[in-house]
C-alpha cells in the first residue's frame, strides 16, 4: 500500500488531486474527467529487473553471433548486426549507417543496462548516484529504440533476397527478435511511480 501523501495532477484537465491510497494492480482515475491518474502494476520492479536481465542475454547473443547467412552455390557469408552497419558506412551512407547503430545498438543497451542500474539497487534498498537522472535519460531515448522497424526491414530484404540466395537465419536473427519482445514487456511492466516512491519514499 502507497501512503496518501502527494499531489498528482491530471494529464487531461489538470485538476490536482491528492495521491489516494492504491493496492498493487490498482487504478486511479480523475473525478472530473474520468483519465487514468495512476495504475499500479503487479510485482513491476521484480518483473521489470528479470525482462531486463533476460533481456541483455539476448542482447549479447544478437550481437555476437551470425544474423544471417547467405548460401549461393558453394558459398557461404555470414552477417552480424555490426557487419551490417559497416557495410553501411563503407557505402558512404554514414547517417544511415549511425542511425541504425543508435536505434538497434546504443539506445536498447543504455535501456537494458539503465533498466538493470536502477532496478537493481531499489530491489535491495540501496542508492546509487544519478539514479534519476539516468530514469529521466530512459525516458527520453524511449522513441529512438526502433528494434522492431529493423526487424521489419530484415524481413522485406529476405524476401527479396531470397530468390537470389539460400537465407540461412543465424541464433542472433532469432535472439533479436526475442529481445523485441522482452524489451517491450519491460517498457511495459515498468511503473514509474513505483520507482520515484521506492527511490524517494518520504515524499
Amino acid at each position: 500500500m502507497i501512503q496518501a501523501t502527494r499531489l498528482i495532477a491530471c494529464h487531461e484537465c489538470d485538476l490536482i488531486h491528492r495521491l489516494p491510497l492504491i493496492a498493487s494492480g490498482k487504478s486511479a482515475r480523475c473525478s472530473r474527467c474520468g483519465a487514468l491518474l495512476i495504475r499500479r502494476r503487479k510485482n513491476s520492479l521484480e518483473r521489470t529487473l528479470a525482462l531486463a536481465l533476460a533481456g541483455l542475454v539476448l542482447f549479447f547473443l544478437a550481437n555476437a553471433f551470425p544474423f544471417l547467412s547467405f548460401k549461393l552455390e558453394t558459398q557461404i557469408q555470414q552477417t552480424t548486426l555490426i557487419t551490417g552497419i559497416r557495410e553501411l558506412y563503407h557505402q558512404d551512407l554514414h547517417a544511415v549507417a549511425v542511425l541504425v547503430m543508435l536505434t538497434t545498438i546504443v539506445v536498447p543497451l543504455v535501456q537494458l543496462t539503465g533498466m538493470i542500474y536502477i532496478l537493481l539497487p531499489l530491489r535491495l534498498n540501496r542508492k546509487v548516484p544519478r539514479l534519476m537522472e539516468t530514469f529521466r535519460l530512459m525516458q527520453t531515448l524511449k522513441p529512438w529504440s526502433m528494434t522492431e522497424v529493423f526487424m521489419l526491414g530484415i524481413l522485406v530484404s529476405i524476401v527479396k533476397l531470397a530468390k537470389m540466395a539460400q537465407i540461412i537465419p543465424g541464433v542472433a536473427l532469432y535472439s533479436f527478435m526475442a529481445l523485441i519482445f522482452t524489451l517491450a514487456a519491460a517498457t511495459a511492466t515498468l511503473d514509474p511511480q513505483t520507482v520515484w516512491e521506492q527511490w524517494n519514499p518520504d515524499r
